[in-house]
């Protein structure tokens, strides 16, 4: 029976709310935004027909909150609920609640949701299917103490995951016994604090493997269809970075195997609309059901550049009834190509991928043949601290791998996020490395690699900055002009003056001297580096055109305050001028002061004033864009302040302990014994 439906809501918010409210009004159906506090302003607010307030910005009070969701569909007199991914897409009980208010669900029936949603019950279920699973312990009987008897029998390593949830969340590796415990109780939190569950299960960790998934597809009428596989061996903390479709590890035989095993996976629990299986695949070619994901996946558009299809319009084609438009054989004959997809994050990979937010200064996304962008960014945009770090998806098609790898590489070049922290530079160095290349990185590709988290910021980058400080000055003069000699420091008739700049630059002072050349060239020496002759061509205020020999080159750049934000050479940073600023006394934390580093909630305090506490103790744990933060003590000491408590809301630079070191304690002790 085929229903009908003409105004759809969407419950997400971000880049895949635009992505879903773009394709839906492409359609011709009439679309509704939900959104928090923190969102009124986003670019999925502006794209909906209309737009629904519903809550403040934690998530518990808003996207995550059923009863308000179905509040702003019956406002806003929508028939139809597109769940997005994330939030409450994989939740039986908001299906249902959908469904029982009358509307359609856009995503699959409760009960499939339900089956695969608890990842014990689902691999019973694919046991009996006759897909093949990873040796591990699903029991009843989650009890830490049955865990840990469960282990010892499997063998380490040992994979410690959340039954109710996906996405990385509540989910740690653990190598050995001694760990095992303290690695149960922080995925506990974590997966009670993402999911509202914190029951775990246990497998074998299967070191090396390749992620690969199959995107499966079902409608009402008995069809289930499969199309082809992606990719998603590079990971960070469990959670994917970098997508590919196909997969350079499969061949026809071991495609057609796994797609068939997906298919009876997807047919095990009567699935309708758009689905993931997920496996792991082994060095020897042996593949293990990993976790159903009942919804549209990040990786997505990878799928759709390579076979040509539309999943968003094939979700609201199943959701009215309709058969859908492909059989398994003519999907596999449009298969053309490949793509490539990369997470555009806000977190420093070089500090444990620590989430950061900001307003953007400046937001540019790459164009050019074969480059797709989904995303809800844009100049001005606030990056806060209650939603996931993802901010864009950016995607390369090309006739075959290496035509969409160099593809990729250019727009990642041609991509510039100024004002907040990114993983730009890091998913470049990932993409453009010679193993990614040879289509041989594993899930442990960032361990063996740990180079790709923190690469050197050239000197030249730094001569650059300096350059740009002194032609952005002269630039205010000549209003964008041609450089004239306004812009020229410490010129004289004579001889050319060198000048000394300290810049400020990932928490260092560098020290430079540059020298004037001539009208527009300058001299630059960074620290002991050979000096650096640039040559500035022209400038407008936002970007640089320079010469570094006879190759010229465009820095973009843009200003917060005194921070010059510079992307240059392939590497974004930020830099100050400290040329008149006192030297720091001592590094962060010396002082037994201990600050939030980003926004976030307080989830857990482990100290009281009084506690004595050993450098590197776990003080207070902060949550932020989803993942768990330990602030360790800087210094031994004695706790003197505590000024949070769990649920409190934190900003950056906020004060959280003060600590006193034990030799300032002792010496204050024994003052005070003294006049005593």
């Amino acid at each position: 029976m085929t229903k009908r439906f003409r105004r759809i809501l969407v419950a997400n918010r971000g880049e895949i709310a635009v992505r879903v409210l773009r394709g839906a009004r492409a359609l011709g159906y009439e679309t509704v935004a939900v959104y928090s506090d923190a969102d009124r302003h986003s670019l999925h607010v502006r794209e909906a027909h209309r737009a629904v307030r519903i809550g403040p910005p934690p998530a518990a009070e808003s996207y995550l909150s059923i009863p308000r969701l179905l509040d702003a569909a019956k406002g806003a007199e929508a028939d139809a609920v597109h769940p997005g991914y994330g939030f409450l897409s994989e939740r039986a009980e908001f299906a249902r609640a959908v469904v029982d208010a009358g509307l359609t669900f856009i995503g699959p029936d409760p009960s499939s949701i339900e089956a695969m949603g608890n990842k014990s019950a689902a691999k019973a279920r694919m046991i009996e299917a006759g897909v093949p699973c990873i040796p591990g312990y699903q029991g009843a009987d989650a009890s830490d103490a049955s865990l840990l008897d469960a282990a010892t029998s499997i063998g380490f390593p040992i994979m410690v995951k959340a039954a109710a949830g996906g996405g990385g969340r509540g989910m740690r590796l653990v190598h050995d016994a001694s760990s095992l415990a303290e690695s149960l109780r922080a995925a506990r939190s974590e997966a009670e604090s993402a999911f509202g569950s914190g029951e775990l299960l246990l497998e074998k960790a299967i070191v090396g493997a390749r992620h690969v998934e199959i995107q499966v597809f079902g409608d009402r009428h008995g069809h289930v269809v499969h199309l082809g596989e992606r990719d998603c061996s590079i990971q960070r903390r469990n959670q994917k970075v970098v997508e590919e479709a196909p997969s350079p590890a499969v061949d026809e035989p071991l495609r057609a195997a796994m797609g068939a095993a997906a298919v009876r996976a997807a047919k095990a629990v009567n699935y309708v609309g758009a689905g993931t299986v997920e496996f792991l695949l082994d060095r020897d070619g042996r593949f293990y059901f990993l976790e159903m994901n009942t919804r549209l996946q990040v990786e997505h558009p990878v799928t759709e550049l390579v076979y040509g299809v539309d999943l968003v319009a094939w979700q609201l084609l199943i959701a009215r009834g309709e058969p859908l438009p492909l059989d398994q054989d003519a999907i596999l004959a449009r298969r053309r190509g490949h793509a490539i997809e990369v997470r555009l994050c806000t977190e420093d990979p070089a500090k444990g991928y620590l989430p950061q937010t900001g307003t953007v200064l400046r937001w540019r996304a790459p164009e050019g043949e074969g480059v797709r962008v989904d995303t809800h960014l844009e100049t001005g945009a606030v990056i806060g601290p209650f939603y996931d770090s993802m901010q864009a998806k950016i995607v390369a098609h090309a006739t075959d791998r290496t035509g969409a790898r160099d593809r990729l590489l250019r727009a990642l070049a041609d991509t510039t996020l100024f004002g907040v922290a990114t993983n730009r530079d890091f998913l470049a160095r990932i993409v453009g490395s010679e193993p990614f290349a040879e289509g041989r990185a594993a899930t442990d590709f960032l361990g063996q690699h740990p180079e790709m988290t923190a690469a050197a910021v050239p000197a030249v980058h730094a001569a650059l900055a300096a350059v740009v400080i002194v032609v952005d000055d002269g630039l205010r003069l000549t209003e964008g002009r041609e450089l004239e000699a306004a812009s020229l420091l410490g010129w004289q008739s004579t001889l050319p003056m060198a000048t000394a700049l300290t810049l400020g630059c990932q928490g260092q002072d560098t020290a430079l001297t540059l020298t004037p050349l001539g009208p527009e060239s300058y001299r630059v020496t960074v620290r002991d580096a050979a000096p650096v002759e640039v040559h500035a061509v022209r400038a407008d205020g936002s970007s640089l055109r320079y010469a570094v020999g006879a190759v010229q080159k465009v820095a973009r750049y843009a200003w917060h305050g005194d921070a010059l934000w510079l992307d240059a050479e392939g590497v974004t940073e930020t830099y100050a001028d400290r040329t008149y600023r006192p030297a720091e006394a001592a590094a962060p934390g010396a002082d037994g002061i201990v600050r939030a580093h980003m926004d976030g909630k307080i989830v857990r305090v482990g100290i009281a004033p009084g506690d004595e506490v050993e450098k590197g103790h776990v003080l207070v744990v902060v949550e932020a864009m989803k993942l768990e933060l330990e602030f360790a003590a800087p210094i031994a000491g004695t706790v003197h302040e505590v000024n949070v408590r769990a649920g409190d809301q934190v900003a950056t630079g906020q004060v959280l302990v003060r600590l006193g070191s034990a030799t300032a304690t002792a010496t204050a002790t024994a003052t005070a014994q003294k006049e005593s």
